[in-house]
C-alpha cells in the first residue's frame, strides 16, 4: 500500500465564465484559518483577479495558484479561466491536481465551458465535486441543475463511482453552503467544502524517496530570474542548489541549479527551502524552459509524457502605426519597442505565436479567439503602446490532403420572440442547428455547430437582435473541411472621412441620415479614417468637419436646437468585429479609431475600381 500525503489536497475549480469560482474561492480564504485579521480585511471581492481587465470584465484570464490552510491541512486551489480562449490554460494544470470543484449556476445550468472543461477532467480520471452556486438567485432552479450535470456526467463517460458526486449548494457572494437545496439551510460557513475535499479528493501518493520529477505545466516570468516554472513535484524531492536535468521538448538534456525555490499561501508566494511529492511549486535557475518539459533527478533523468498545448485557430496582422496621428498618445511606438512586448509575451502565453511576416513594422500574430487576442492588444494599450492590427482571419489546416478550417460549439439562450432571428442569422453564416429547446420561463436554448470564421463579429450583432436579452456562448470544437464559395463579412460599407480636421455638428447633421456615426461633434479626424457605417452595402467618404457659413443674419434660437443623435460608441472588441479586409484598427493608450488600409481618398476609390474590374 503506497503512502499518502494526508496534510494536502490539490484540487482545480472549474466552471462556465461567471458562475462564481472566483469569488467561491475568496470566501474559502475568508474563511480558513490562512490569513490573519489585517490580511482578511484588506480581501476583495475577487482578490485572485489581479489582472485590470480581470477586475473590470469579471473573467479569469491566467490561472492562479492559492492555497487555504483548514487546522494543520492545506489545501492547494488552482483557480482556472472560464473562457475558451484559455482553454489551453485549463487543459495543461488538469496533471497538477487530483479533483475538481465544478462550479455550477443554480439557474443557468451546464454551459458550453462546463462541459469543455469537465472533459479534461475526466480524460485524466479526475475526482469530482459539484457546488451549485447563485442558489439565492431568483428563478434559480437548483434541483434541476442538478438533475442536468448528471446528464452531463453520463454524455461525457464519466465513470461508475463518479456519477455518485457530491453536491453542495452555496451562495458565494454571500459566502453560505449547506448541503441542501433549500434557502433557509444555508449557513456562513464554507465547512461543508472544506469536509467534502478532504473525505472525497484523493490524497497525493508519497513517494518523495524516489528519484525527482517535476513538469512544468503554467509559466511565469520576472526580469531579475528569466522565466520561472511552475507545476507539481510528481515524484521525488527537490531542495534548494540541487543540481538537476531539463528534459528539453526537442529530446535534449540541459544541466542546471536549483536557485529560488517559493510556494503559494493565500495570496503570497513564499520561499521555501523544500519540496516534496505532491506539492504545488515555481522553480527559478533554468534559462528558457517551457511548459510541459521535466525537471528530472540528474542520475535518473526520465521524463514524463509531454502535455498537449492547443494550437491556435485565429490570427491578426499587427502594425506599427502609422496614422496622421502617430506618436501623440503612445509611449512606445517604435517598431523595436512593440516587437520586444510581444516577444516578452511569448514567455508566459504558450498558445501565442509571433511571425515576422518580411514587411518592416509588421508582425502576424496567432492565439485562441478573438478574446484572446483582445486582451493582449488592450494590455498593451494600457501599457502605453500605439499599434494598428487587421481584421481577425481563421488559420486554415491540411488534414488528410483536404483544406479545414477551426469549428466552434455554439450555445445561445434567448427569448422566444427572438429565436426567429437568431437562427436566420446563424444558418447565413453556415452554423447547423444541433439542438432547440425550449428552457420554460419563455427562454429558448439553441445549440450550433457554426464555422470560426462567420461568428467573427457576431457578438454585437447578436446583443442587437436580442435586444441585449440573449445569452451567446461558443468553445472551439474541430476542424473541419472547408466551406468552399462563401466570403463572410460585414455587409454594410463605411463612410470615411476625406479631410483632416476636427468635427463639427453642422457636418455631422448632414452625414448622419447616410447611416450610423461613430463620432461626435469636436473629434479630431483625419483622411482615411472612418466614421461611421452607411447604411447600404458601399463605402462613402464624407465631409464631417466642415463649418457653419457665416452670415450676417442672426437667430435666437435656430442654433441651440440644432443637435445630432448620440453617436455608437466603438470600444476594442466592437471595432474588431467591424474591421474588414481593407481596414485596421488604430489603438493608443487614448483612443481606438478605425481607418482604411490607403488613406488617400483618390487612391482608395482607384484601388477599388481595379478590384472590382
Amino acid at each position: 500500500m503506497a503512502n499518502l500525503r494526508e496534510d494536502i489536497r490539490n484540487i482545480a475549480i472549474i466552471a462556465h465564465v461567471d458562475h462564481g469560482k472566483t469569488t467561491l474561492v475568496n470566501e474559502m480564504l475568508k474563511q480558513s484559518d490562512t490569513l490573519d485579521a489585517r490580511k482578511e480585511a484588506a480581501l476583495g471581492d475577487r482578490s485572485l483577479d489581479t489582472n485590470d481587465i480581470e477586475k473590470e470584465r469579471g473573467i479569469t484570464v491566467l490561472s492562479k495558484n492559492t492555497a487555504v490552510r483548514v487546522g494543520d491541512k492545506q489545501i492547494n486551489i488552482l483557480d482556472t479561466p472560464g473562457h475558451a480562449d484559455f482553454g489551453g490554460e485549463v487543459e495543461r494544470i488538469m496533471g497538477m491536481v487530483d479533483g475538481v470543484l465544478l462550479v455550477v449556476d443554480a439557474l443557468e445550468g451546464t454551459m458550453p465551458q462546463t462541459r469543455f472543461v469537465l472533459k479534461k477532467a475526466f480524460e485524466q480520471h479526475l475526482t469530482p465535486i459539484v457546488i451549485v452556486n447563485k442558489v439565492d438567485r431568483p428563478g434559480a432552479r437548483p434541483e434541476e441543475v442538478v438533475d442536468e450535470v448528471l446528464d452531463l456526467f453520463i454524455e461525457l463517460g464519466a465513470d461508475d463511482e463518479d456519477l455518485d458526486f457530491p453536491v453542495i449548494f452555496a451562495s458565494a457572494m454571500n459566502g453560505t453552503t449547506s448541503l441542501s437545496p433549500e434557502l433557509d439551510t444555508q449557513e456562513h460557513t464554507m465547512k461543508p467544502i472544506f469536509d467534502e475535499v478532504f473525505k472525497t479528493i484523493p490524497a497525493p501518493i508519497d513517494n518523495s524517496d524516489e528519484p525527482l520529477q517535476f513538469q512544468v505545466a503554467m509559466l511565469d516570468y520576472n526580469d531579475f530570474v528569466g522565466r520561472i516554472g511552475i507545476g507539481r513535484v510528481q515524484r521525488g524531492t527537490v531542495h534548494i542548489g540541487d543540481n538537476v536535468t531539463v528534459m528539453k521538448l526537442d529530446g535534449t538534456q540541459q544541466n542546471f541549479r536549483v536557485t529560488k525555490m517559493h510556494g503559494f499561501i493565500a495570496l503570497d508566494k513564499v520561499d521555501i527551502e523544500e519540496a516534496k511529492a505532491g506539492d504545488l511549486i515555481a522553480l527559478s535557475g533554468m534559462e528558457d524552459i517551457s511548459v510541459g518539459e521535466t525537471v528530472a533527478d540528474a542520475n535518473h533523468p526520465e521524463a514524463l509524457p509531454l502535455l498537449r498545448i492547443d494550437e491556435p485557430t485565429l490570427q491578426m496582422t499587427f502594425r506599427q502605426n502609422d496614422s496622421p496621428f502617430a506618436g501623440r498618445e503612445g509611449k512606445f511606438v517604435t517598431a523595436r519597442q512593440i516587437e520586444d512586448r510581444l516577444l516578452r509575451e511569448l514567455h508566459t502565453d504558450v498558445s501565442l505565436r509571433v511571425e515576422d511576416n518580411g514587411q518592416a513594422g509588421t508582425w502576424l500574430v496567432s492565439g485562441r479567439g478573438e478574446l484572446h487576442l483582445s486582451i493582449l492588444i488592450e494590455n498593451m494599450r494600457r501599457e502605453g503602446f500605439e499599434l494598428q492590427a487587421s481584421r481577425p482571419q481563421v488559420i486554415y489546416r491540411e488534414i488528410d490532403g483536404e483544406t479545414c478550417e477551426p469549428y466552434e460549439s455554439v450555445q445561445i439562450d434567448t427569448p422566444e420572440e427572438y429565436s426567429s432571428s437568431v437562427i436566420d442569422a446563424l444558418n447565413q453564416r453556415k452554423g447547423e442547428m444541433q439542438n432547440m429547446e425550449s428552457l420554460g420561463n419563455g427562454q429558448t436554448r439553441l445549440s450550433y455547430m457554426a464555422p470560426s470564421r462567420g461568428l467573427i463579429g457576431y457578438a454585437t450583432e447578436f446583443m442587437t437582435a436580442t435586444h441585449g436579452y440573449g445569452i451567446y456562448n461558443h468553445t472551439y470544437a474541430e476542424y473541419r473541411p472547408m466551406v468552399r464559395n462563401w466570403t463572410p463579412g460585414r455587409r454594410n460599407g463605411a463612410l470615411v472621412s476625406i479631410n483632416q480636421g476636427q468635427t463639427t455638428n453642422y457636418a455631422i447633421m448632414g452625414v448622419e441620415d447616410r447611416g450610423q456615426m461613430f463620432v461626435g461633434a469636436g473629434v479630431d479626424v483625419y483622411e482615411g479614417m472612418v466614421v461611421g457605417m452607411n447604411a447600404r452595402d458601399n463605402d462613402i467618404s464624407v465631409n464631417v468637419t466642415k463649418g457653419k457659413p457665416q452670415s450676417n443674419v442672426r437667430s435666437s434660437s435656430k442654433d441651440q436646437t440644432a443637435t445630432i443623435k448620440t453617436p455608437r460608441e466603438m470600444d476594442l472588441e466592437a471595432s474588431m468585429e467591424f474591421l474588414n479586409d481593407d481596414e485596421y484598427v488604430e489603438v493608443t493608450p487614448e483612443n481606438v479609431r478605425i481607418r482604411k488600409a490607403i488613406l488617400n481618398t483618390s487612391e482608395r476609390e482607384k484601388a477599388a475600381k481595379r478590384k472590382n474590374k
